[in-house]
């Protein structure tokens, strides 16, 4: 089909070609084409690495063992037990408490029970005048003076006399007793438990056999040293428990004085 313009020759219309030609003029062969996603002319599929690398395998993700952790583990545990130890020993103490006080006494290492000893020198508690000639030094019970010693945690650093003493044993007291060249520290810790403890009473005693010698009615423990746990078992056992005239006897207005013989203060002291 031809067009014609005016003023000048006909002219043909361009038409375009469908087939590109290659280099050198020929025909492109079928799919010579730039591929999708391609470089124009590089012929290489999608995803192909430069240099002809080959395409990178996927990387595997490393598993990470975590090890336990003990530290959380082992302070459980350790709680734990603490706390069966705390429960089991307060079954344990409570259980102790529980026993008669005489039964506690007896599990006193190394106590001596004149109760079951010598039970006549424990009923023998009657008032008499004068020096006393005691068979157990320190004495633990036996006849006595009509006065007590006073006994309101008081701290003697002299001798008194045993039978002022005694009477402070029926009444309940607990007497310790030391040898008068026991080293000032070792009197001081024994102080310390007596001072203001109403029922208790503390003195040196000449001619002792051991650093310490604590009474009761009717019980004695010796001990080598101060800090020895069985003074606090006897104290706490025995105070009070171990008296022939109940709680309620005096140990306030007594003899205050110290000196080995007795003073005869008469009727006037309270029974």
């Amino acid at each position: 089909m031809s067009i014609s313009t005016p003023g000048g020759p006909e002219r043909h219309p361009t038409v375009a070609s469908s087939t590109k030609k290659s280099a050198g003029g020929r025909p492109a062969k079928p799919g010579s084409g730039t591929p999708a996603g391609g470089r124009p002319g590089s012929g290489k599929p999608v995803g192909s690495q430069r240099g002809g690398k080959k395409p990178r395998k996927p990387i595997t993700p490393v598993r990470v063992s975590q090890e336990r952790n003990w530290g959380p583990i082992a302070l459980f545990v350790a709680v734990g037990v603490l706390a069966v130890a705390i429960v089991g020993y307060g079954g344990w103490a409570a259980f102790q408490g529980s026993k008669p006080w005489d039964e506690r006494a007896n599990e006193i290492a190394g106590i001596v029970n004149y109760r079951e000893k010598d039970p006549e020198l424990v009923t023998g508690g009657n008032h008499q005048q004068g020096s006393i000639q005691y068979s157990v030094l320190p004495p633990v019970a036996g006849p006595h003076n009509d006065a007590w010693q006073n006994c309101m945690g008081d701290i003697y650093d002299a001798p008194i006399a045993s039978e002022h003493a005694v009477h402070s044993l029926e009444h309940g007291a607990v007497w310790i007793t030391y040898q008068p060249d026991l080293d000032a520290g070792q009197v001081e810790k024994l102080a310390e438990r007596v001072r203001g403890n109403e029922k208790l009473l503390l003195s040196p005693y000449e001619g002792l056999d051991q650093a310490i010698s604590l009474q009761a009615w009717g019980y004695q423990l010796k001990v080598d040293n101060a800090d020895d746990g069985r003074i606090d078992d006897f104290i706490k056992t025995l105070k009070v428990n171990a008296s022939v005239e109940g709680p309620t006897a005096l140990c306030a207005q007594g003899v205050t004085a110290t000196g080995t013989t007795p003073r005869e203060l008469g009727p006037q002291m309270p029974q």
